[in-house]
């Protein structure tokens, strides 16, 4: 009797087992076919948003096929269509329009940037509306003398800077920067590349502080695409996290996180003196006064040497253009007198119209980014003096008396401050 019940047992037994194994087969088979299927989905949207936003191939074509037909030149024209030397790299566009890679040309590295028309999208059944074309390059007209062209720039950047002493000075320098080939004279072609590029905010802003050393160097340009030199070291503090990330990550852990990946104090007191020294040049420079109106950390850089480097330059605007947009603005509060991210007027009540001046000067907003970067790891005979001159920065107001001079004695005592804890290491 007990050998006849051990086969049936067993049997039992060795049903449950493969009904087991059958299971576990299905749970795993459907988790890969579900694994399969949503990675599939997160490749094609990859895809497609990479082929929307990345059209380096679109941008070349169509800027060398106006260089062929003799519409454009410029000094990296030959290299880029002719004898490809000019090579674009790594996707970085975060815009369809405004197309950004990683280029090098021979022994040089950098960025290369170009604008092209926008990706439009369509619901189903609506009618396409017409694409925005590219830039056509018809200015100046055949027939435009160097003198004329020379007044051009100037009425634009008057438009662009107000009236300024040294306008006369800078067309100057624009017209070498325009003379691509150096043969000493600015053909049709050229004259038409550098007025297109004369119309990008963040090419005249980066011509018009390059002398300094704020910016990275202007290496070549072709109609409007033009390569700048490669800032090394991004963002100015941070690990940028992945998309995915971003939204799950907490605030206040993400700015301890931004502290953890920083250079040693002292240089992070070098690259801090850069952007005190970009703020001392900007605020009544040479051509006006300019407002950083987006201190973000991931617009700033620095070079192996701890040199600081405005890398997005459309986070700057004349003051005259900022004082423009105010007088247009009709307002019922504080808020509603912004431009960009942080650049603000206060509302005059009575008139319901944006005053002109800007409430905050670019020192101590830039006082209030450095705060915890340089707080962070300070010298502990330092730390409580830099924290005075910090606050002391950051409770500066553009439309208090005396100002200027306030605003002089504070960043000048500040950059002593640091020199001092500085000076005698390598890093200086």
């Amino acid at each position: 009797m007990a050998k006849a019940l051990f086969p049936r047992a067993w049997v039992k037994k060795s049903f449950y087992f493969q009904a087991r194994i059958s299971f576990v087969r299905v749970k795993y088979l459907f988790l890969t076919w579900l694994a399969v299927l949503v990675g599939s989905w997160v490749l094609y949207a990859q895809y497609a948003t990479y082929t929307e936003l990345c059209r380096g191939h679109e941008c070349k074509t169509a800027i060398c096929d106006k260089y062929r037909k003799g519409i454009i030149d410029g000094s990296a024209c030959s290299s880029l269509c002719d004898k490809n030397t000019l090579y674009m790299g790594r996707c970085l566009s975060t815009l369809p329009n405004n197309q950004v890679y990683t280029g090098s040309w021979g022994d040089l590295e950098g960025l290369v940037r170009c604008q092209l028309g926008e990706v439009l999208h369509y619901e189903l059944g609506d009618e396409p509306e017409p694409r925005r074309e590219v830039p056509v390059f018809d200015k100046p007209t055949r027939g435009t003398s160097v003198e004329k062209f020379r007044e051009m720039m100037f009425n634009h950047l008057k438009s662009k800077l107000g009236e300024q002493a040294n306008l006369a000075s800078l067309v100057s320098q624009i017209l070498l920067v325009a003379d691509g080939n150096k043969d000493g004279r600015v053909s049709l072609p050229e004259a038409r590349s550098t007025w297109a590029l004369l119309q990008l905010d963040e090419v005249l802003l980066s011509l018009l502080l390059q002398d300094h050393g704020h910016t990275p160097r202007l290496l070549g340009y072709c109609g409007d695409l033009y390569m700048t030199e490669l800032v090394p070291y991004g963002p100015l503090y941070g690990l940028p996290l992945p998309w995915p990330f971003v939204s799950w990550v907490p605030g206040g852990m993400q700015r301890s996180m931004d502290q953890w990946f920083t250079p040693s104090w002292p240089r992070k007191a070098k690259i801090s003196m850069g952007l005190l020294e970009l703020v001392e040049d900007i605020f009544h420079g040479t051509y006006g006064s300019f407002l950083i109106c987006d201190l973000a950390a991931e617009h700033f850089g620095y070079t192996e040497r701890h040199e600081l480097r405005l890398i997005d330059t459309r986070a700057v605007v004349a003051e005259d253009e900022f004082r423009r947009a105010m007088r247009s603005l009709r307002c019922e509060s504080n808020d509603d007198c912004v431009y960009g991210v942080d650049c603000r007027a206060s509302c005059d009540m009575t008139r319901q119209h944006c005053r002109e001046e800007p409430i905050r000067p670019n020192l101590a907003k830039a006082c209030g980014a450095l705060k915890d970067y340089l707080l962070r790891g300070a010298p502990s005979g330092l730390s409580e003096e830099l924290e005075r001159q910090l606050y002391a920065c950051m409770a500066l107001r553009g439309n208090a008396g005396q100002m200027d001079m306030e605003h002089s004695l504070i960043l000048n005592n500040l950059k002593a401050l640091l020199w001092r804890q500085i000076s005698h290491t390598k890093d200086s």
